[in-house]
Formats: structure tokens, C-alpha cells, sequence
């Protein structure tokens, strides 16, 4: 049995009723149920027999609470949303759950019912709902929460300058399109009926007409279509640079001026087919290129809409009041409800709960995230409310130093695009040049024939393929990696893959999952296990790495501290001098000798201050359930793997055990691994680097490619050239296999487009082939590298995993 309203399965023993047209129907759930018997109750029930699609299941509709719609009765808020002319007020709105045209009918009945409406008119194509009321009759927040008894969101809409230009610009690249396509079917036909085959019975003065009708079909598609084409043309004689613009606008104005002095004069052949041909195909490949470059930004818009547009800030007293995200300020705590999102990166002070962090990460597991973890702006909590502390806000949160990256790696352009610019540039140059020469040796043995062959030349030899090739694999490739949740900040990311030959680890927070927890407090002196630990935190509480989440929360404050990469952290607590960290390094600030190492297979710590060692620390850290699958893809391409830490405890030796890694060192400062990586660059080694920390920074920026983890620091995560967003290794081999792919397909278009033009040059030269033939062939192969490109925007298997988009 399926509900009523919105036609899902009514579950066995769950029985909602409410009586529509006379009969009782069965519902899904007291939502449809409570939408049902709103509709009735306003007589609108008519919407039952108008409606072709079932409604939206209420419950899955997003559930504003009442005190964030009365956000939208303030002033400030309604300054920028809202247009006002005296006492009436007007908005446009963005609906969500409409199915059919009967939602239309309902939702403008409703709303015109109500006290205070003035309009209500909705526009089914963009879901955008006019809405106009006197404010002194109803408010706002009444008006949104008539929308959703009846089973409807409403959020106000405000057009993103962006997002606008974006969508005039396709709209016009369509328009364009669609007009050299309508004509140059029209124009074909007018064209081939004056072919010698076709030209039966016709008598010369229908076929002056049809040249004349040819012509004037043709005008729209080279004064209108081709538009960009010209434009782009004038721009590179500006700066005097060479691009398949100007061979394309040479080549479409040559063959219309040709057709034009055939049409007027009845001599030589009409081209104006080969005109419409030309720029259909050629505005095609270029569609097809905004898409992909599209497909691949919308991962970034996406992104940029993750932020509430509100939350709750909690003050002294406990008590909880809605604000606007721009009213946050660093240091308020938030209570964070169930299925709400992250409104800024912040510190767990209370509570437990499973966090989704998939639209960042690509991770579809939820994340269980518990007092003193860091939660990111932008994810989702789960099932249990939080307390937060707001520690970074707008530019500032992971999420835009995310979008930062990712805008930063669809800019850059690795070498091998750089080098199919260069070899369009020459190309272009060189097919003027021989173009030219080719016309001169034809004008003085054939001159007929000369402006034919110099036409069939120009557009037979345009590097559209050539200049495609590349950045079309490229944003396509990006992209899809960023779905894997690899994100490339740097563009010679994908080329350098292929060359790499070593691959070195950090072990912490890399090889493990960087979440340690303290097993053990083995006091050495005159403190207690508790004291030790509450100085531990005090000092830890200063330090990014992840080693420092076990010690819990500090109930002390620390001073004067300071972060040694790969030794530890030295301060004052209570006035007291300690260190913590490398133990060699923590004993030499008393002079004392190094304690006794227990024999543990996790991590071992030493705290101490100026009168000798106080205490073991013992941390355990589990590895990563695909660090092992990393290393053998790793070995398996034959790459040499080495395992370089700043740990010095047995850990490290039961790491590489466990991973099958023969070389592994420990105890390393930051230096040590740099010239360790000097050492194997020198030898002539491409480096590969996944790393975490600070310390791993320079090793980071140093290596042929870094990788930083996503829970990296910001240091680490600036200094790589991409970054594991979900922490998930899995999805490096995955990168390496894409890699792979793509720079096939690089090579397969430079390939393909190298010798077509390299072919074509001759035979046109030759006047083997016309201009007819030359615009299908050059149309086709720029079709051919655009669509062997977006190839690489499929996953193998549909993808490990799928990020959701609620």
C-alpha cells in the first residue's frame, strides 16, 4: 500500500488516515497526514484531482524551527531580501517539493487565502514563488510556515552575480548554437540544391535566388554565432597573441566572402554550407567544454553553499537565541541540534554525536566526534546535540581554505598545457605563413583555383583539436579526482605521477588514524598520574598535532610555550619549567639520564621539568585500515617505500612490520627527513610524500608531489600539492589509476590532433581536399578530443563511494 500524498510504502502496523474526497486515505506518516488535512481544512482538496505527480514526502523536507523563521520578521535581515513600497512588502521565494502543476494551483490558493496577501504567483519552470502582503496584517515567518503545513519550503531567493552571468552565458552559448544549427541545415539545402547532381531542371533564375537565400541564412550564423569566435580574435591581435580564434575567424570570413562573390557574380562554388557546418560543430566541442569545466566548478559552488544561514549561540546563563551567521564571533559557544550543519570551525565542548562530512571529505560514513575534537564548518551532525566553541570563522574555517585550493588548482596549468599552447601558437603562425605561400605558388599556375585552396588550407589546418586537447582532459580529470577526494592544488600534479619512482610516509596521523589514546600515566617521581596528566594537557592544549587530542582537555593554563617539530613542547605550568615530547630531549633540561623505556608497543612520552623526568605517557594509535593496501599499490608499481618519523618508541618498528616496509627510521627532526629527501633526489629519484604535522611541512613543499592528509595542519596542507580530504588512502591509488588515464587521453588527443593537422596541411595544399570537406573534418576532430576527454569525468564501478547531496 503507498501513501496518498506522496505515493511511498506505507509501513506494516504504522496506519495515518485522514479523509480526502469523501474517502479516508491511508498516509505514510503523521507529516502527510498533518499536509492532508491542511489542504482540506483551506477547501483546496481540488488539488487531489488536479495533480499529475505525487507530493513530496514532508518528512523529508528541511524542518526550520520556529524561532530561525522569525529571523526573517527583523528588519536587518529583510533589508537585502525584501522589497518594500509603503506598508506592502514583496520577496521572491525558492519552493522546495513541488511535483507537478497542481502544486502551482495550491500553493498560490493557500497563500491568496491568507489575511494580508496582496500576490502570489509562482513560476513553475525555476520554482520561484512572487510574494507580496501589507506587513502590518502578516508577517513573514507566518507566511513560510503556511507553506510548509501545506507540505511546501520556502527560502528567499537573491540572484548570485556569479551564478547569473553563468547562466546568461549559457543561455547564449545555446542561443548561438541553436541558430547555426537551424540555419545551416536551411542553408545546406538551398546550397546542395545548386550542385551540379541535384541541378536537374533548375532554371538560372531560381538559381541566383537560392545563392541569394543561401547567403542570407547564412549572415546570422557569421555576424551572430560566430561572434565569440571574432571577438576572441581581436583580443589576440591586441596582445599579440596567436590562438585557433584567429584561424577560425580567418577561415569562417574567408569562406562568407567567397560565397559572397559567388552569389553575386554565379561563378565558383557556394561555401556558405561549409560556413554553417563549421561553426556548428566548432560551437559544439565548445559547449561541450563549458560543461565539463561547469561539472568540475560546481564542486566549488557547492561547497560555498554548504554554511547555515543561522544557529543557535548559547550565552552565560545557558539559554539558547537564534542568530544570523554573520552575528557569530570567535570564542560564543553553539549548541548544534540533530541534522543541523556545522556553522563555523569549532571545538567539541559537550557531548557525542556521528558527524557527516561527506560533501568535504567524500566520505559516506558518518564520523563519531566526542569532547575536544575539531568539527569543520559545513558538515552535518547526526543524532545527538552539541555544545561548541567557534575557532575560526569565514575565511578563516577549513572549508574555504578548501575552495582557496581547489581555485587554485583549475587555475594552474601544468607543463604539458603550457607546452600544447606553445605548439598551437607555432602552429597557427606556421599555417598563415604556408597558407600564404601556398596561395601565391597556386595564384601564379592557377589563380582560379588560388582563393579556394588558401580557404580549404585555413580551415583544415585550425588547431581547435590542439588547443582542446589538453585543458578539456584536464578540468575533467580534476574534478573527478576531487569526487575521490583527492583535491589537486597544484596543475603538475597529474603529469608528475608518472614519473614518481620513491613514495615516503610520515607514520602519524598518515599510516595511522592519528586519534591516539592515552593507555597509560607511569609516574616517575614525586607527582601523581593525575598531576602529570592535567600538566601534559596544559602544554599539549598548544599543539596541532594529533597526538595532542589524547590528553583531553587542559584544566590548567600553560605559558611562554613553545613547538620544537619532532622533539615536543616546552612551557611553563604554575610556574613550573617542563617539557614534553622526545624523551633524550625532555632529560636534557635537568640533565638527568634517560629513564628506563617500557616495553610498550604503542607510543611512549616523556613529561619533565627542570628537577628530572615526572612521567611516561603511553599513547596507542591504530593503523589506518588501508595503509596496507596503500603500500602494497605503492610496491607494486615498483616504487621504492620508505617510512621517516620524528617517533622514536618500539611503535615505529611495529608499524613498517605490519606494512611490509623495510626501510623505516625514526627520532627524525625536520631537517633530517629534508636531507634525507635530498639525498634520494640526488641520486636522481622522483619523491612522492604523504605527510601530516608541521614538521612534515618541509618535507611537503620539497618533494616532486606532496600529499597532506585532510586532518593535516593548514601549514601542511598549504605546503602540499594535494590533499586527502577525507583522509581516506584508498583513494590515492585510485588518483594514481586516473592519473594514468588521463595523461593517456592527453596524449591520445595531442596525438590525434597533431596528425590530423600535420595531414591536412599537405592535401589541402595539394587542392586535394575542398572547404567543405576541410570544416567537416576539422569540426569532427575537435568533436572527437572533446568527447574522448569526458571520459575521464566516469568513475570505474560508479565510484567507492557516492557523496550525498542533502
Amino acid at each position: 500500500m503507498t501513501c496518498y500524498h506522496c505515493a511511498l510504502p506505507v509501513l506494516t502496523g504504522q496506519r495515518f488516515t485522514a479523509p480526502v474526497l469523501g474517502e479516508t486515505r491511508v498516509l505514510c506518516c503523521a507529516g502527510c497526514q498533518a499536509v492532508a488535512e491542511a489542504i482540506v481544512a483551506g477547501g483546496l482538496e481540488r488539488y487531489y484531482q488536479h495533480r499529475s505527480e505525487a507530493s513530496s514526502n514532508p518528512q523529508a523536507l528541511p524542518r526550520p524551527l520556529p524561532d530561525e523563521l522569525l529571523l526573517y520578521d527583523r528588519a536587518d535581515v529583510q533589508a537585502n531580501l525584501v522589497r518594500q513600497d509603503g506598508d506592502t512588502r514583496e520577496i521572491t521565494l525558492l519552493i522546495e517539493g513541488i511535483s507537478c502543476a497542481a502544486c502551482g494551483w495550491l500553493i498560490e490558493k493557500h497563500l491568496r487565502g491568507l489575511p494580508g496577501v496582496l500576490d502570489a504567483q509562482l513560476n513553475l519552470a525555476n520554482q520561484r514563488l512572487s510574494l507580496a502582503w501589507v506587513a502590518a496584517t502578516v508577517e513573514l515567518s507566518r507566511l513560510l510556515q503556511a507553506l510548509r503545513e501545506i507540505g511546501y519550503a520556502g527560502h528567499p531567493w537573491q540572484p548570485d552575480q556569479a551564478n547569473l552571468r553563468l547562466a546568461a552565458d549559457n543561455r547564449r552559448a545555446l542561443r548561438q548554437l541553436g541558430v547555426a544549427g537551424l540555419l545551416w541545415f536551411q542553408a545546406m539545402m538551398a546550397t546542395m540544391a545548386t550542385w551540379p547532381e541535384f541541378n536537374l531542371d533548375l532554371t538560372p533564375e531560381l538559381h541566383s535566388i537560392l545563392r541569394w537565400v543561401a547567403m542570407f541564412l547564412t549572415t546570422p550564423i557569421v555576424f551572430y554565432s560566430c561572434a565569440p569566435f571574432f571577438k576572441g580574435a581581436a583580443r589576440d591581435l591586441r596582445s599579440r597573441h596567436l590562438s585557433m580564434d584567429l584561424s577560425v575567424s580567418l577561415a569562417i570570413a574567408g569562406a562568407y566572402l567567397a560565397g559572397i562573390y559567388t552569389a553575386i557574380s554565379g561563378q565558383g562554388d557556394l561555401y556558405f554550407d561549409a560556413v554553417g557546418m563549421f561553426a556548428l560543430f566548432l560551437l559544439t566541442g565548445r559547449y561541450l567544454e563549458r560543461r565539463a569545466r561547469e561539472r568540475t566548478a560546481a564542486a566549488t559552488a557547492q561547497l560555498v553553499n554548504l554554511l547555515p544561514a543561522s544557529c543557535l549561540r548559547v550565552d552565560a546563563q545557558g539559554l539558547c537565541e537564534r542568530i544570523l551567521l554573520s552575528e557569530l564571533r570567535l570564542g560564543d559557544r553553539v549548541r548544534l541540534l540533530p541534522g543541523a550543519q556545522v556553522p563555523a570551525d569549532a571545538w567539541i565542548v559537550a557531548g557525542h554525536s556521528q558527524l557527516d562530512e561527506s560533501l568535504l571529505t567524500g566520505e559516506y560514513r558518518a564520523q563519531p566526534r566526542g569532547v575536544g575534537e575539531h568539527v569543520t564548518a559545513g558538515t552535518l551532525n547526526g543524532d545527538s546535540p552539541l555544545t561548541l566553541e567557534v575557532c575560526a570563522l569565514g575565511q578563516d574555517t577549513r572549508l574555504s581554505a578548501i575552495i582557496r585550493l581547489l581555485e587554485r588548482a583549475q587555475n594552474a596549468k601544468p607543463r604539458l598545457a603550457l607546452i600544447a599552447d606553445r605548439a598551437a601558437q607555432v602552429f597557427v603562425l606556421c599555417s598563415l605563413l604556408a597558407a600564404g605561400l601556398v596561395g601565391l605558388l597556386w595564384w601564379h599556375w592557377e589563380p582560379a583555383r588560388a582563393p579556394w585552396i588558401v580557404l580549404a588550407m585555413l580551415v583544415a589546418t585550425c588547431p581547435c583539436a590542439l588547443s582542446l586537447a589538453t585543458p578539456t582532459a584536464l578540468t575533467a580529470a580534476t574534478g573527478t579526482l576531487h569526487r575521490l577526494g583527492l583535491l589537486l592544488t597544484r596543475g603538475h600534479v597529474l603529469e608528475g605521477l608518472k614519473h614518481i619512482d620513491t613514495v615516503i610516509f610520515d607514520k602519524t596521523g598518515t599510516l595511522t588514524e592519528g586519534r591516539p589514546t592515552l593507555r597509560e600515566v607511569i609516574p616517575l617521581g614525586r607527582l601523581s598520574a593525575a598531576q602529570c596528566l592535567q600538566w601534559a594537557a596544559a602544554l599539549e592544549s598548544h599543539s596541532e598535532h594529533p597526538l595532542a587530542r589524547a590528553f583531553g582537555p587542559a584544566q590548567h593554563a600553560a605559558d611562554a610555550v613553545h613547538n620544537l617539530p619532532s622533539l615536543g613542547l616546552a612551557g611553563h605550568v604554575e610556574g613550573q619549567a617542563l617539557r614534553i615530547g622526545a624523551p633524550h630531549w625532555v632529560c636534557a633540561l635537568s640533565g638527568a639520564v634517560l629513564p628506563h623505556l617500557p616495553q610498550s608497543p604503542g607510543q611512549c612520552v616523556l613529561l619533565g621539568d627542570s628537577h628530572g623526568p615526572l612521567a611516561w605517557l603511553l599513547l596507542d594509535d591504530a593503523l589506518r585500515s588501508d595503509a596496507l593496501g596503500l603500500v602494497r599499490a605503492c610496491q607494486a608499481r615498483g616504487w621504492r617505500t620508505l617510512l621517516l618519523s620524528g617517533d622514536s618508541s618500539p611503535a615505529l618498528a611495529q608499524v613498517a612490520a605490519e606494512l611490509a616496509i623495510s626501510e623505516a627510521q625514526g627520532a627524525l627532526d625536520p631537517e633530517q627527513k629534508l636531507a634525507r629527501l635530498k639525498a634520494l633526489q640526488a641520486e636522481g629519484r622522483r619523491v612522492l610524500v604523504v605527510g601530516d604535522g608541521v614538521n612534515d611541512a618541509p618535507l611537503l613543499a620539497a618533494a616532486d608531489i606532496g600529499v597532506a592528509m585532510g586532518s593535516a595542519t593548514d601549514l601542511a596542507r598549504t605546503s602540499a600539492d594535494a590533499v586527502l580530504l577525507g583522509n581516506r588512502l584508498g583513494a590515492l591509488p585510485e588518483a594514481f589509476a586516473l592519473a594514468a588515464r588521463a595523461r593517456r587521453v592527453i596524449l591520445q588527443n595531442l596525438l590525434w590532433a597533431s596528425l590530423y593537422n600535420g595531414l591536412m596541411l599537405p592535401f589541402a595544399a595539394l587542392g586535394w581536399i575542398t572547404p567543405l570537406w576541410a570544416a567537416l573534418g576539422m569540426s569532427l576532430s575537435s568533436l572527437t578530443v572533446v568527447l574522448n576527454a569526458l571520459r575521464l569525468t566516469r568513475i570505474p564501478g560508479g565510484g567507492p563511494w557516492r557523496p550525498s547531496t542533502s
